[in-house]
């Protein structure tokens, strides 16, 4: 009987090392799909990474938590006008995202981790309905928002809240 030279997995393993591996290689990805079917347990089918960011802004007590499609934010709300104690250079002009100011409009300025179009609930703010970010802010950063007023009174008449924000993203 002649001996035959069998050529396996990638040319190194038999058919039976290929095997081996084969398992191994499914055992090791069905405890990734449990590990991470845990930790995704709670969140509809997507991997959600939840931080939050205390700056010298924000209240140290800031919290961050999950509810349905909105994530509650605990931040440091201010407001604005378009005139150019707020504003400076930018007074009058479109916002960060190129929207036109309208008499009657509301939105908010934000940090840059919320995307333009991010919808924002704001306890006190529009009559409980949702905002969103349509500008920026040199000094918005974090867990920061300033809340669009077309009168500077209205804006000074607003202060300085620390508020827990509904985020949709």
């Amino acid at each position: 009987m002649k001996k035959r030279a069998v050529e396996g997995f990638c040319g190194v393993f038999t058919p039976l090392g290929a095997t081996l591996v084969t398992i191994i290689f499914t055992v090791i990805t069905c405890l990734l799909v449990c590990v991470v079917g845990m930790v995704n347990k709670n969140t509809s089918g997507r991997i959600t990474l939840l931080s939050a960011t205390v700056n010298e802004f924000d209240d140290p007590g800031a919290t961050l938590e999950q509810s349905g499609g909105w994530q509650i934010i605990r931040m440091r709300v201010t407001a604005y006008c378009p005139c150019p104690k707020c504003c400076g250079k930018y007074s009058g002009g479109p916002t960060a995202c190129g929207h036109k100011i309208l008499p009657g409009d509301v939105f908010v300025a934000a940090d840059k981790r919320y995307r333009f179009g991010t919808e924002m609930l704001i306890s006190g703010y529009n009559n409980g309905e949702p905002v969103k970010v349509l500008d920026r802010g040199g000094a918005i950063q974090g867990d920061r928002l300033d809340v669009f007023f077309n009168s500077h009174e209205e804006a000074l008449e607003w202060g300085v809240k620390y508020l827990d924000i509904k985020v949709r993203r």
